[in-house]
């Protein structure tokens, strides 16, 4: 077996389950989940349609670069969504099946393992990048994301030697699970040290499509390369999803878009891969990037959700509201593994230890004494859980 296998931590859901094994929750109390960044909010019908109307596609086998209505859609997308005004979607865009997999497999391809490489994320983090920077042969190099630094990496305070060997950095904006969005000061200092160093920006902003002011959209890594003149967005790629966009998880449904100098390579590697998107699901994507309507709406519930939820435990339990996406990074009374057995054992609701999504390093663990909650339960679940945890503390 692939020795690099052995470094891989437990899922955090794991982790979660291992610690809720000795606890039987009250009976009498429906379970709500606030752990795991499902959306369940109603997904679109036409998606459902569109994949039904294109069921004769089952019999066709799907080209790893997708057909080009989609990238076209997807391109059109990110051009009113970014006001990007150069981008090739024949070069510069690829579907893929989810930023799951896509963030494992770009790691896979970009990574020389021949130098001792290392791959800079933020901590707390998405455990894809951790495991993917272990599988590609190379070391993670974590940046602290605290309360300090508002949940922002300090790029800054990163030495010049470990620049020199970084091949990759992840960041994730707005942030999983802080919900912090990277501003543009910040991303046009990333583009000079890459071009300063060489490394790879991996941009995940899968959650950029939830966000609490209409008129003030969070800023993505392309648009800020567009801003100042970086049209071929060389050294920069971004992921995006209709997971948390359009409420379509089960779809796997993303892209990955930017350098096309990258992107060519990366295509040769998912086509041995074997990583294409089924057809009749290109089409429905390809509706669901066409339609702004549907994302109004999905922002529009994630607000109310918010508002009643912070409402409810502001006296007892302060949360200081994220630039962006569907999750409280909240601060715990005690610390967070008993925050969330008490959680559980006692009101039937499932949280996530900040410490599972984090890693300890120079004695400190960025996601300690805080949790994840997801509000992507019903608007009812979601006050039923902020009323029994108020009640309970």
């Amino acid at each position: 077996m692939n020795p690099d296998l052995s470094q891989l931590h437990p899922y955090p859901f794991e982790k979660l389950a291992r610690l809720f094994s000795d606890l039987t929750p009250p009976a009498d109390l429906k379970p709500i989940a606030l752990s795991i960044g499902e959306p369940k909010h109603p997904s679109p019908d036409f998606v459902m349609r569109t994949i039904n109307q294109q069921s004769k596609h089952l019999a066709t086998y799907p080209t790893t670069k997708g057909i080009p209505e989609l990238r076209q859609a997807i391109a059109a997308w990110l051009q009113r969504r970014f006001r990007l005004v150069h981008l090739d979607a024949e070069t510069q865009i690829l579907p893929v099946n989810g930023t799951r997999e896509a963030l494992f497999s770009f790691t896979q391809a970009v990574v020389n393992r021949q130098t001792r490489p290392l791959v800079m994320m933020p901590n707390p983090f998405y455990q894809i990048y951790e495991g993917a920077a272990f599988l590609a042969g190379a070391e993670p190099w974590y940046l602290p994301c605290t309360a300090e630094t508002g949940f922002i990496p300090d790029f800054d305070a990163v030495p010049a030697e470990i620049w020199q060997q970084t091949q990759l950095l992840f960041i994730c904006s707005p942030g999983n699970p802080t919900g912090a969005v990277i501003p543009r000061d910040k991303l046009v200092r990333l583009l000079e040290l890459s071009d300063q160093y060489g490394f790879v920006i991996a941009s995940d902003e899968c959650y950029s499509e939830i966000y609490f002011d209409e008129t003030d959209p969070p800023v993505g890594l392309l648009q800020v390369c567009a801003e100042t003149g970086r049209h071929d967005y060389r050294n920069c790629v971004v992921f995006h999803s209709l997971s948390k966009r359009s409420n379509v998880p089960g779809l796997r449904s993303g892209f990955v878009a930017g350098d096309a100098s990258i992107l060519k390579p990366y295509l040769l590697y998912r086509t041995y891969h074997g990583s294409a998107m089924p057809v009749q699901h290109q089409w429905a994507s390809i509706m669901a990037w066409l339609d702004e309507g549907h994302v109004i709406q999905n922002r529009a519930l994630y607000r109310q959700k918010f508002k009643a939820f912070r409402d409810i435990l502001d006296p007892v339990l302060p949360l200081q509201m994220p630039d962006a996406g569907f999750y409280f990074w909240a601060d715990t009374p005690t610390d967070d593994e008993s925050f969330a057995r008490l959680l559980f054992g006692q009101a039937h609701v499932t949280v996530l230890p900040g410490r599972y999504l984090g890693r300890t390093v120079d004695g400190l663990n960025p996601g300690e004494n805080r949790v994840r909650m997801a509000l992507v339960a019903s608007l009812n679940d979601c006050v039923a859980a902020a009323e029994r945890i108020k009640a309970l503390l």
